[in-house]
């Protein structure tokens, strides 16, 4: 599986933008490709997707984790370029009028045979879960509903081996210990403090970084 990081607060490319918000691509290995999230500002999502050779055209979903402007914002320049994108929305969250299919979630489930939402927990936000093969890997906006619910929620499809994401405040840093790998993006806020307890299986974010978990 292949996660290219578009969209974070530091950029990992010198070519490409940084700004507050999150959006990365995912390609499980079937020859689909999902975006999950769309930052806050439509043009800068472009301009990165453009310098990583990244077409709106190929993009045949969208995976939004929950409403806030961060996440949601490009989501309108997204369906302007490719409009027959379907949207996965957490079902707290207004259905966008661009979208032409959408599909509002609620329980944990299969959205593909090898990608799965933990459902809208705590009432607003839905993480994204990956079967790369070798176990899960779990890509989350905010993890606003605490990342030991998170992991809980994703393990009823099987092992979690992976967390990628936003993270906010976490700090229950044992959580973390039996993942093969971590990287924390976006919203983050001890980010020294989870590479200096797990130095072998950090891996920095930040958009352009390409991921192959």
């Amino acid at each position: 599986m292949k996660i290219s990081i578009i969209y974070d607060n530091q950029a990992w490319a010198p070519n490409l933008k940084a700004d507050w918000g999150f959006a990365c691509l995912v390609e499980p290995g079937d020859g689909s490709r999902l975006l999950f999230d769309t930052g806050a500002k439509g043009a800068i999502l472009l301009e990165n997707m453009a310098r990583m050779g990244i077409d709106p055209q190929t993009i045949a979903s969208v995976f939004i984790s929950h409403s806030h402007w961060d996440h949601l914002g490009g989501l309108p320049a997204v369906l302007e370029h490719n409009h027959k994108a379907g949207v996965y929305l957490p079902a707290s969250c207004p259905i966008p009028a661009e979208a032409e299919w959408v599909l509002s979630i609620e329980g944990p489930g299969h959205l593909t045979e090898r990608l799965m939402s933990t459902g809208e927990l705590n009432g607003g936000e839905q993480s994204l879960v990956v079967d790369t093969g070798k176990g899960l890997a779990v890509i989350c906006g905010c993890a606003h509903p605490g990342v030991a619910a998170i992991l809980k929620a994703a393990a009823r499809f099987g092992r979690v081996m992976a967390l990628i994401g936003g993270l906010h405040g976490f700090d229950d840093y044992d959580l973390l210990q039996d993942l093969s790998l971590i990287c924390p993006c976006h919203c983050t806020q001890h980010l020294a403090e989870i590479e200096a307890r797990y130095p072998d299986t950090f891996v920095p974010g930040g958009a352009g970084k390409i991921l192959e978990v």
